[in-house]
């Protein structure tokens, strides 16, 4: 099983970005996933983890793709 982090910027507005994630990943691999946390944070971060290795963030990856991001952490459970 894992864990998933998804870590978001609170003052950014980031939150429904970060619902968005974790909904997709649930409705999909829920059953695959220990956990799939919301971990607020700020100054301008949107970062998702699984086991934690960064999968995805967007300093180094600009726009997010929830169905790619759901098939990245199916392939890494």
């Amino acid at each position: 099983m894992t864990n998933v982090d998804i870590e978001y910027c609170v003052p950014c507005g980031f939150l429904d970005r970060a619902e968005s994630v974790q909904h997709a990943l649930l409705t999909t691999l829920g059953e695959d996933l220990d956990s799939v946390a919301l971990v607020t944070g700020e100054k301008g971060v949107f970062r998702v983890s699984v086991a934690g290795e960064t999968i995805y963030d967007k300093d180094e990856d600009g726009d997010y793709d929830v169905d790619e991001l759901v098939a990245t952490v199916r392939d890494r459970t």
